[in-house]
C-alpha cells in the first residue's frame, strides 16, 4: 500500500494508465476498486481533485512491483 497526495492529475492517470496490471484504490472501508484504464471511474476522481482545489490524497494498492515502481517513480518525480 502507499498513499500519495496527487498534485497533477493528468500525469498520474497517464501513468497509471500505462501500468500492466491492477492499480487499486483502496477504500476507508477496506473496498478496493481498480483505476487503470477505468475511464468513468478516474472521472469523478478527477472531479473531486477539482472541487479539492487541485490536491487529492488517495491510498493504492499495486499488486505488480513494476507497476508500484513506475507511480512511485511519477511521484518522486512531480513533488
Amino acid at each position: 500500500m502507499i498513499k500519495l497526495n496527487i498534485l497533477n492529475m493528468k500525469e498520474f492517470f497517464q501513468t497509471v494508465n500505462t501500468c500492466n496490471g491492477a492499480v487499486n484504490l483502496l477504500y476507508p472501508d477496506g473496498k478496493k476498486e481498480n483505476i487503470n484504464r477505468q475511464y468513468e471511474l478516474q472521472k469523478e476522481l478527477l472531479h473531486k481533485y477539482r472541487e479539492n482545489k487541485n490536491h487529492l490524497q488517495l491510498s493504492l494498492d499495486i499488486p505488480d512491483p513494476k507497476d508500484y515502481m513506475s507511480i512511485v517513480y511519477y511521484y518522486a518525480g512531480d513533488c
